[in-house]
């Protein structure tokens, strides 16, 4: 499997898994809210609900920032870049790549440091009483992920310049 298959594949499982989680989260919300209503016949809320979506939320954001990095999903205005030349746009193009790349590695880090000090602390859920560190765990997953992409787009950014060659379709933010 080439390099680019592999970043593919690993930005589309993670969309996928966090598609998964949201429907199951959302699933779990309509049951606890019927639950709520029908207190009348003995049902009730799920417990801990709300920290379930909370845990799978964070989660769900972060699993779908590697496939948004690979396909060029985040907002950008071209309203003066679109008169540039293609060799300009290259290069704002990778200093946005390496911008990205340095948001996502600090957000990864601080995420990494949020969830050592629940661990230390040994802090968990109100509920459910499950460690909060879980959820920081599970939003790490996505978070390395979506560092790995855009490391890796950065690393296809800085060819487009040396080349001269754009590797991306500017509108479908698929490969040539």
């Amino acid at each position: 499997m080439s390099l680019h298959g592999f970043v593919s594949a690993l930005a589309r499982l993670m969309a996928i898994l966090g598609g998964v989680v949201l429907v199951l989260i959302t699933v779990m919300t309509a049951v606890s809210i019927a639950g709520r209503s029908m207190i009348w016949a003995g049902l009730g809320p799920i417990p801990g609900d709300f920290e379930l979506v909370e845990a799978g939320t964070g989660f769900a954001v972060f699993a779908f920032l590697p496939w948004c990095q690979l396909n060029r999903g985040h907002a950008t205005v071209d309203l003066f870049t679109s008169y540039l030349p293609e060799g300009a746009n290259r290069w704002i193009d990778l200093i946005s790549e390496m911008l990205m790349t340095i948001v996502f590695i600090v957000i990864a880090w601080r995420l990494w440091a949020g969830m050592t000090d629940k661990i230390r602390y040994g802090e968990t859920t109100f509920i459910l009483q499950y460690p909060v560190w879980w959820g920081f765990a599970a939003a790490m997953v996505g978070a390395v992920a979506v560092v790995i992409v855009s490391l890796y787009m950065t690393w296809m950014r800085i060819q487009e310049v040396r080349t001269g060659r754009s590797f991306f379709a500017p509108t479908s933010g698929g490969m040539h």
